[in-house]
């Protein structure tokens, strides 16, 4: 293994060092000829509880590996590398404990004089992400088997919604990271019905649901129809000052449209009025009171004109 004595005498290798071995990431190296690691940081102790020492060669990071992982993750380093090209694998590493966690190791291929010299890169902990991706398949696929999509917009219902809820609450309380919620309603969504039919009151719903998927940025960001003409958009990880331009941002897209609205008394278009509500899930709290709360900005947004939006950050 690669120690002090072995380092390049540079002013700032110290610092280089310091750095490398401070960051998340861990970083490593292998010499292509001997296949063996001339270094990797000690950060690979505290994430698999295997010493910096005990990888010595390729074969110790191949006998690591889940064995599903081993053969397809193996050929494919092997044959981008001899190839020179900088790639990237996933798999699960085995732990000392007997544990496997999600690694994601980014690889750039060393050069010289045309052959390949060495191997460097920096191991990732996927193992959170790699859970919400499976988490997110999980769900999309009790989207199909239990119909938790709304037949006439083709986005979300109030079922798959308070599954969501349920999952982000937990989230949140456990990272204490906020959690903003809009709830959103079309104004005078009755007189429009009344004046153009319900064909095209159903066209608007969808048109509406269409645009506000349109604006979601973020994988996590979820949208639902929760009845009649009432939609919410739940936003994890998101303080209340995002939270506001994402509102700002609905009420753009849907003027924009400029969905003809005669019977309305605010504007000649169809317009939204929102209550958008940011909390950070505290212990003891229910999410169906945050609901509630946000809820009741929704109605304050009516009582003051509608066309507009109402917040407020809940903090118990």
């Amino acid at each position: 293994m690669l120690n002090s004595a072995n380092l390049p005498a540079e002013p700032n290798h110290d610092v280089y060092k310091t750095l490398l071995e401070s960051t998340k990431a861990i970083p490593w190296r292998i010499d292509w000829k001997t296949m063996t690691f001339s270094y990797i940081g000690p950060q690979i102790e505290h994430l698999l509880g295997w010493t910096p020492d005990s990888w010595a060669s390729v074969d110790d990071w191949v006998s690591r590996m889940h064995p599903d992982d081993r053969e397809y993750v193996v050929e494919f380093c092997v044959s981008q590398s001899r190839a020179g090209v900088d790639h990237e694998a996933d798999y699960r590493a085995l732990t000392k404990d007997g544990d496997y966690v999600w690694i994601r190791d980014v690889v750039h291929v060393v050069r010289k004089d045309g052959e390949v010299e060495a191997l460097v890169g920096f191991m990732f902990d996927i193992s959170e992400r790699k859970q919400t991706e499976e988490h997110l398949v999980r769900l999309q696929k009790q989207l199909e088997e239990y119909s938790f999509q709304d037949g006439l917009t083709a986005i979300a219902n109030r079922r798959m919604f308070d599954t969501m809820l349920e999952r982000e609450w937990n989230s949140a309380q456990r990272s204490q990271l906020p959690l903003s919620l809009i709830i959103l309603d079309i104004d005078y969504f009755k007189q429009y019905n009344d004046h153009y039919g319900h064909l095209q009151g159903d066209e608007a719903l969808r048109l509406v649901a269409q645009t506000l998927s349109l604006a979601a940025n973020r994988p996590r960001d979820f949208i639902a129809r929760i009845g009649g003409e009432e939609f919410v958009w739940l936003l994890p990880e998101t303080d209340a000052l995002s939270a506001r331009l994402v509102a700002n941002k609905c009420l753009q897209l849907i003027r924009q449209q400029q969905i003809d609205h005669q019977h309305s008394t605010v504007s000649r278009w169809l317009t939204l009025s929102l209550g958008v509500g940011t909390t950070l899930a505290l212990e003891g709290a229910k999410a169906l009171e945050f609901v509630e709360q946000v809820d009741k900005l929704l109605y304050r947004a009516k009582h003051n004109g509608r066309m507009r939006a109402e917040f407020a950050v809940f903090e118990d």
